[in-house]
C-alpha cells in the first residue's frame, strides 16, 4: 500500500486537510521521530516526516523552509551584550 504524503508549506504548523463536510482539520504538525516500518522503508530512516496529531496525515518537510518550524535556520554571531552582529 503506497503512503500518501503531503508537502508541508514553508512555516506551516497546522494541518490543512479538509474532511467530508469541508471543515479544516487544523491539528498541530509535530515532527515524527519514530515512523512505523512502512514509512521508514519507503522514505528511508533519516527522512524528516511530520504527522498531524488529530488526523495522522503525514507531511514531508519543504526543502525551502528556513523558519524554525522547518528546523533549518541561519546561525548568526552574537556580541557580548547578546545583540546580533552584522556582517560587514
Amino acid at each position: 500500500m503506497p503512503i500518501n504524503l503531503r508537502e508541508k508549506k514553508p512555516g506551516q504548523r497546522a494541518c490543512d486537510v479538509k474532511d467530508e463536510k469541508g471543515k479544516l482539520c487544523l491539528g498541530h504538525l509535530k515532527r515524527w521521530y519514530t515512523p512505523d516500518e512502512a514509512v521508514a522503508k519507503e522514505l528511508g530512516p533519516k527522512a524528516v516526516v511530520y504527522r498531524c496529531e488529530r488526523c495522522h496525515t503525514l507531511y514531508r518537510a519543504a526543502p525551502t523552509d528556513d523558519s524554525t518550524a522547518g528546523e533549518r535556520f541561519e546561525l548568526r554571531p552574537v556580541n557580548i551584550l547578546g545583540a546580533f552582529v552584522r556582517k560587514k
